[in-house]
Formats: C-alpha cells, sequence, structure tokens
C-alpha cells in the first residue's frame, strides 16, 4: 500500500498559542511526536505539515521533511488534503502534533488495517476508565455500531444513562487513516459542516457528507496536549515511561 504519515502543526493554537513548539523535557513536541512515528515507519514516509516558519526551520534543523501549507486551512484534515496535491499516495496517515506520546505500535496497526479495509476512513480509539475524562469536554467521545463503524463523537459525556452516569465509554485516539478520495471530498466544502462545527470535531465532517468511518481500538497511551496541565502529564510521563532519549 502506497501510503504517507503527516503530522499536522499549527502555531496559533486557540488553548496553547505556539504548541508545536512547547519543550518536553528538552525537545519540542513536534520532534517528540515525529520520533515515535519513525520507529514504525521509515522517516521517508513521514512529513510534517505546517503554515509556519518556526515550525519549519526547528524541523529541518531536526532532519524532518516539511510541507508549507496555507494559513487558511479550515482543519488539520484540510491541511492534510492539501498535501495530497504534492505528495503521491493513495492513503494519506494523520498522526496529531500534540501526541508526544503516540505508540509506535499503534501506527503499525493502523497501516496494517490500511490493507484490510481499502478506501476506507479510519480513526482510532480507546476506552475509558476514568470518569474525570469522561467529563472532559476536551476529549472527543466516541460510540460505534458493533462491527465499529462510527455512529457518533461529542465532546459532551456519552454513551450517558438516564441519571447521566458514567458506566463505560470510549475516547478518540487522534490518529487517522484517509484514502485520497475521501480527503478530496472533505475539502471540497467552503465551510465546516454543521455538525462538525458545533462540537468541534473535523471526522465528523465525513459522516456529514455520507461516508462511513471505521474505528480501530488503539492503545491508551496517548496523552494530547491540549492545556498547561497536559504538559505537567505528558513530562511525568517521559519520565515513567523512560522515554527522555527516544
Amino acid at each position: 500500500m502506497n501510503y504517507c504519515v503527516i503530522i499536522p502543526a499549527r502555531y496559533q493554537s486557540s488553548r496553547l498559542p505556539g504548541k508545536p513548539l512547547i519543550g518536553l523535557c528538552g525537545l519540542p513536541m513536534i520532534v517528540r511526536t515525529y520520533k515515535q512515528c519513525i520507529q514504525a515507519c521509515p522517516s521517508e514516509k513521514v512529513y510534517v505539515a505546517t503554515d509556519d516558519e518556526r515550525i519549519r526551520d526547528v524541523c529541518e534543523s531536526n532532519n524532518i521533511q516539511v510541507i508549507m501549507t496555507s494559513r487558511d486551512c479550515l482543519t488539520g484534515t484540510d491541511r492534510i488534503a492539501e498535501c495530497a496535491k504534492y505528495i503521491d499516495a493513495e492513503v494519506f496517515i494523520n498522526v496529531q502534533g500534540d501526541e508526544p506520546l503516540f505508540n509506535p505500535k499503534d501506527l503499525e496497526l493502523l497501516v496494517s488495517y490500511v490493507e484490510k479495509y481499502p478506501g476506507e476512513v479510519l480513526n482510532g480509539y480507546c476506552e475509558i476508565n476514568e470518569e474525570d475524562l469522561f467529563r472532559n469536554g476536551s476529549i472527543p467521545k466516541v460510540v460505534f455500531r458493533p462491527d465499529g463503524r462510527l455512529l457518533y463523537m461529542s465532546r459532551a459525556p456519552i454513551p450517558s444513562n438516564k441519571e447521566q452516569g458514567f458506566e463505560k465509554a470510549w475516547r478518540q485516539v487522534c490518529a487517522y487513516a484517509f484514502p485520497r478520495e475521501a480527503l478530496k471530498d472533505f475539502s471540497s466544502v467552503n465551510e465546516k459542516t454543521r455538525l462538525e462545527s458545533i462540537e468541534d470535531i473535523e471526522i465528523l465532517r465525513f459522516l456529514e457528507l455520507g461516508w462511513e468511518v471505521r474505528m480501530l481500538e488503539l492503545s491508551n497511551d496517548s496523552i494530547a496536549v491540549d492545556s498547561p496541565d497536559d504538559i505537567q502529564r505528558v513530562e511525568a510521563a517521559l519520565h515513567d515511561r523512560d522515554l527522555l532519549n527516544v
């Protein structure tokens, strides 16, 4: 399967400006994310997509391939779609730039599923084991059919019972695989679709455009960096998992 891995990295994050360049135990976050990815696939298949010269410069100084994209991309997936103009690949795998603890085995699994489910949009998920995460509005929660196809995704605590209690839930892991045709369809709209805009979850655009999304169970090792508290959590995990020199 002719695939590539793209790590979108935007400087102007609403929650943490300059997020990709935040130092985590001595290395910028975007570099740590890249290093996790190249444990699973050849470095020549991995790119960072950015709209900022500061991120480009840091990547180039670390021998990371960079594609400069428009500052007007609505989402990270729109940024991936722009990269599809420059890279000859059938499938574009997206690993978020704010996933410095991303498990390389999850990327290996995603690549294997690309071959198993050709032409499908794939996204990762894992089980939520703590009620605090279930109630956290920064974390997209996932509900899906028994066969793994996505029904809906929300930042609200779902699924929930009549008492709005926490019984069993799953969260999104921000790793995706997009066939070229799906990216072309995704980027054909000029604004976010309705549910995508309300939830601020871009994978919903595929559902609203009529695409099926297949959810794949991945590890729960990832910690997305969305707030200053997450930085502390990631640095603690880097120490605990002995990943400082990876």
